[in-house]
This record gives structure tokens, C-alpha cells and sequence, in this order.
């Protein structure tokens, strides 16, 4: 596979400093209809989530879950298809996500356009704070297990899947295209092929708070409804703090922040640290060395392009095939055109379509 390399200016540490256009669902570039597109059908499930029972944040453990299942599947019943499970980003859930990447028409669209038929599924993992980070934590759960294995387990016993990695895809748009880095480098087991869009967080976090008034506000925190009126950076800080740096003994949420009384914790930035993807990528590049195909992509007019820049180094450094494109778009605006026209393509290619892929 061919690699595009492109250099860009401005970076930022963490996604979630983009601010408050992403705390809500975006307004993005819709494909045109393709004639001819025969309909997916759309199912709402909920997905009991082992790995999140007994968190200390009160969050659900049964999750919704929208699960898009091909033309023919209702009429070819004994054939078996290959899964995408699709993550959303900070702040919306799947039903958002749905709307951002007008699914199922770009579904259907892909299709229509000659991607092979496949299942795709859109789990969700908003928290009290607004989002999981796809991480691994007592405080919101382990959502970093919930998908790669209660999902997917959910997903292989009630549909007719192709149960191997190889027919597995996993792709993520900004803390989903964080989730998809995280999870696809610690379980290649579970996953065959990578897609990572505008991923978010992926550099270590470097201070805390911005300003004393800030840090003032989140300590003033003391129940969800306090998290629910903050505005998009602070709710921010404590879903990252919830996931990277939780702490069962400090209740009432349960987390410590990077910042006490004006003066930077060192050991709870060294726990972020520890969960930066470009931090601990070195450690897991035999895992990604397993994957059949591994692509990211992101806007130019994104400041997140140049820590994208810097993960498709880290892949080229260790001689990992992989793609990277930059194109024209923010962070949101192109990714509907992008799942049709990019992320099913890719997996159409990518995934193992076989009822038996050894």
C-alpha cells in the first residue's frame, strides 16, 4: 500500500481543545444520493456491557447500539458478513454520530458504488462527563473491553457475522479515531483492519487547567447535573481525568485532576502520559505489524493534522504499511463524504469476505 506524506503546521496536545464547536452534533457535507441505492435495514439494541458493571460514575452498563445490516441479509439467509464497528467522537453518542456521517445513505451509497456488502455497527460509550475516551478505568468502566470484546461477542452471537479477526474493521473519528489507535494496537486479536479519522489525544498532555477560574470550576463539581451545565473544554478535562486518572478513594466523581490549587500533579500528567498513544505506540508495533490494512486521514484545516502527521511517522519509522491522507476539510465537515467514499472502500478491500479466512 502506497504512503502519502504530508506535512502540516499547528498541532494541539489534546483534541477536546478544539472547543465548543464539537459539543454539539455538526452540520457535515452530505453525498449525493446514488440512484439506484437499495435501503439497509437499521436495528436499536442494547449491549450489556460486563466490563462497565460496578463503575463508580454510575454510568449505564447497558448500551445502545445501532447495528445497519446489508440488502441482503433478510434474503440470503444463510450467508455470513464481515463487521465495522464505528466509533463516535467526545460528546455525542451513536444516535449523533449517525446524523454526522448520514448513515445509513452513505451506507447504502457505498454499497450502491461497489463496496461488498458488510454489517457495520455504532456502539455508544457517552459517560456523565460526555464521553469514555475509550479507556479503561473504575470510575466511568472499562470501555476500552466493553468494545473489543463484549460488543463484538454481543455482535457474533445475534447476527450472522464472520467470526475472525480478519473480517473485523474498527474505525474512529476524533475520540473514536483516539478509541480506534488505543484498541486497535492492544487487540489486533480481535481486529483485522484499521481505519483512524482526525484521531484526538493523541500526544501527551502537557499542564493542566488554563486558568485558576477553570480549575475554580471544576472543583466546584459535585454531581452530574454540576458536569452537565459546564462548558465543552472543562466537561472535558474531567471525562479525561475520569478515564486516565481515576481515583476510587475521591469521591464524589471519583477522579483526580492535573492541577490542585494553581500547581501541576506531575503524577496524575505522568497517568496521562501513560495513555498518549504517541507515548506508548513503540510498545505495541508487533500488534500492528498483524493488521491486514491500517489507514488515517484528516482535514487540513484540522489542528489535530500535525499529531496525525506524527502517528503515520511513528507507523513509517517501523516500516508499517499504512496510508495517511490529508484533505481538504475541518474537523468535521467531510467526514460523511470520507465513511462513504473512503472508510467502506477501505474495508471492502481490507476485510476477509470468506466464510472461512484461514
Amino acid at each position: 500500500m502506497m504512503t502519502t506524506r504530508l506535512l502540516c503546521g499547528m498541532t494541539l496536545a489534546i483534541a477536546v481543545a478544539t472547543g465548543p464547536r464539537l459539543s454539539a452534533q455538526v452540520q457535515t457535507e452530505v453525498p449525493p444520493v446514488v440512484p439506484g441505492a437499495k435501503p439497509v435495514a437499521v436495528e436499536h439494541i442494547k449491549i450489556h456491557g460486563t466490563a462497565l458493571v460496578g463503575n463508580l460514575e454510575g454510568d449505564a452498563v447497558d448500551r445502545d447500539a445501532i447495528v445497519f445490516l446489508p440488502p441482503s441479509y433478510a434474503k440470503e439467509k444463510t450467508r455470513r458478513y464481515p463487521v465495522v464497528y464505528a466509533l463516535h467522537g467526545y460528546s455525542i453518542g451513536a444516535e449523533q454520530w449517525s446524523g454526522e456521517i448520514h448513515v445509513p445513505q452513505t451506507i447504502e451509497g457505498a454499497f450502491a458504488e461497489g463496496a461488498s456488502e458488510m454489517i457495520v455497527v455504532l456502539p455508544d460509550s457517552k459517560t456523565v462527563h460526555n464521553g469514555s475516551m475509550y479507556s479503561s478505568s473504575v470510575t466511568t468502566g472499562d470501555f476500552e473491553r466493553f468494545v473489543s470484546h463484549d460488543v463484538v461477542t454481543y455482535v457474533d452471537a445475534h447476527y450472522r457475522t464472520i467470526p475472525d479477526r480478519q473480517s473485523r474493521g474498527l474505525v474512529g473519528h476524533s475520540m473514536g479515531g483516539y478509541g480506534a489507535t488505543r484498541i486497535g494496537m492492544k487487540h489486533p486479536d480481535v481486529f483485522g483492519s484499521l481505519y483512524i479519522m482526525s484521531p484526538c489525544c493523541l500526544a501527551p498532555r502537557q499542564g493542566g487547567p488554563a486558568n485558576a477560574e477553570l480549575e475554580k470550576t471544576l472543583e466546584a463539581v459535585k454531581t452530574p447535573a454540576d458536569s452537565a451545565s459546564l462548558p465543552f473544554f472543562a466537561r472535558a478535562q474531567l471525562a479525561s481525568a475520569a478515564a486516565w486518572s481515576p481515583d476510587p478513594k475521591n469521591p464524589p466523581l471519583y477522579l483526580d485532576l492535573p492541577t490542585k490549587d494553581g500547581v501541576p500533579q506531575p503524577e496524575v500528567l505522568a497517568k496521562w502520559t501513560a495513555n498518549a498513544p504517541l507515548a506508548f505506540a513503540d510498545q505495541y508495533v508487533a500488534n500492528l505489524r498483524q493488521y491486514r490494512a491500517i489507514a488515517m486521514d484528516v482535514g487540513d484545516k484540522d489542528g489535530l493534522r500535525v499529531d496525525a502527521g506524527k502517528l503515520h511517522d511513528v507507523f513509517d519509522k517501523y516500516g508499517l504499511e499504512n496510508s495517511f491522507e490529508v484533505y481538504p476539510g475541518t474537523h468535521t465537515s467531510a467526514v460523511a463524504v470520507r465513511f462513504q467514499n473512503h472508510v467502506m472502500k477501505f474495508f471492502s478491500q481490507s476485510l476477509c469476505f470468506k466464510a472461512s479466512c484461514r
